[in-house]
């Protein structure tokens, strides 16, 4: 009797988008699926502003998830325009598209990014907070729907927070990657430095601490990272546009900084596996969201 041995399946590698109008679960996406915190999120719009990758290895495959700021139209400034451009260089460079949604009919949100799907590769539409719905059922007249309004190469429901039918979507976005050798090395999980993930993570507490209107206006400048051992010493400073605004994100007596910076730094040391010595400050800079120099210095 003789036995065959399987051929083991080729490695594969390639990009993946993920798009969606603002706030429909993209970083909590991508988080879920790497099994860390990386891409920072808040219920607020464009919480997400860079494009941000983050590499997931397995034993036959690396995928290289590209996070995008949520496309909108609502706010007309340099900022977004960049955004919006960063989302479509994203569509026209990567081997498979994500388009996460709600489970819900389109709206007109939706149908922004709906618009600039390409139709010469694969876009499959990821149907997220789907544990809302129920019963899996209660999904099929929505599918359908979706299926007259694109030719989605599959359409897959999640949720995130929930963990739930994650590895079905990997195994599903796999069969449409190249076959390749691994780009990067199997513990390295983004193509971002500790310096850029720190002034991140302290973006993300201000726009979850602030009210409504602060937070398109703030952007974080990180002066000085230093490491000492296994301690990492960083200076940042908060930019706001106005002056009205320093004292909200200040806080009384510092209070609201000194939150913002504390959980801003818990964070930085889960993330970093080690300890840091934050230092934080606010400064204004009038008109910096509309100024291409100043966003060119903030890494946008």
């Amino acid at each position: 009797m003789t036995t065959e041995n399987t051929p083991a399946s080729p490695f594969r590698c390639g990009t993946v988008a993920i798009v969606g109008r603002p706030n429909v679960g993209k970083s909590t996406l991508l988080n879920h699926i790497l099994g860390l915190k990386l891409s920072i999120t808040s219920r607020k719009a464009q919480t997400t502003r860079h494009r941000l990758l983050g590499i997931h290895t397995t034993d036959d495959t690396q995928y290289l998830f590209v996070d995008t700021p949520g496309f909108q139209q609502k706010h007309v400034n340099a900022l977004n325009r960049s955004l919006n451009k960063t989302v479509t260089q994203v569509l026209a460079e990567v081997d498979v598209v994500l388009f996460v949604i709600e489970p819900m009919h389109l709206g007109e949100a939706d149908r922004l990014v709906l618009n600039m799907l390409p139709r010469n590769k694969p876009v499959l539409l990821v149907v997220n907070k789907a544990d809302l719905m129920g019963d899996k059922g209660n999904l099929l007249p929505l599918i359908q729907d979706f299926d007259l309004e694109f030719p989605f190469t599959a359409i897959v429901p999640v949720s995130a927070k929930k963990n739930l039918y994650l590895d079905e979507l990997l195994q599903a976005v796999r069969q449409h990657l190249p076959e390749q050798e691994a780009i990067y090395g199997e513990d390295e999980l983004t193509d971002k430095n500790e310096r850029f993930l720190a002034a991140e993570l302290l973006r993300e507490k201000a726009f979850r601490f602030l009210g409504d209107e602060v937070p398109y206006s703030i952007a974080v400048e990180i002066e000085k990272f230093e490491m000492e051992g296994n301690l990492r010493r960083i200076h940042a400073a908060f930019i706001v546009d106005k002056e009205s605004q320093k004292p909200m994100l200040i806080g009384k007596g510092g209070a609201k900084l000194k939150q913002i910076s504390t959980e801003a730094r818990q964070d930085m040391e889960n993330l970093f596996g080690g300890k840091v010595w934050l230092e934080t400050w606010v400064k204004v800079k009038g008109g910096w969201a509309d100024d291409e120099r100043a966003l060119k210095s903030l890494g946008y």
